[in-house]
């Protein structure tokens, strides 16, 4: 298990409540949320401005919108990420079958859990 101590996170998500939980949830284990953010746009005009990002979290719908083209930039640059989502894994697209998913309600321990061993992107 890796930690989360000084791991700089990109949290997309759309519904505002359950992003504060998950940025105070995430500050307690030492991490950094380096941009919280609710649309695709803002995600990778976030990504643009960032210097580097170790994780990232992406719900898979942001108000009617998929975060594939999110998760497509996270790819390219290798870093590693997963979907916490209420969509079922065969829903999804099928180029992020390997992705990790996460259903949402969700415990905080549930999700560090799964985020200290996300596999890191293929070489």
């Amino acid at each position: 298990m890796i930690s989360l101590s000084g791991k700089r996170i990109l949290l997309v998500e759309d519904e505002y409540l359950l992003a504060r939980q998950l940025t105070r949830a995430l500050a307690r284990e030492g991490a950094s949320v380096v941009g919280c953010v609710a649309t695709v746009a803002a995600a990778l005009d976030q990504l643009a401005r960032l210097p580097q990002i170790d994780l990232a979290i992406l719900d898979i719908n942001l108000a009617g919108e998929p975060v594939y083209p999110v998760a497509t930039e996270l790819r390219q640059r290798d870093v590693p990420f997963l979907f916490l989502s209420g969509y079922e894994l065969e829903d999804r697209d099928p180029r992020f079958a390997g992705v990790p998913q996460l259903s949402k309600p969700i415990t905080i321990a549930t999700l560090m859990t799964a985020l200290r061993t996300i596999p890191a992107p293929p070489e």
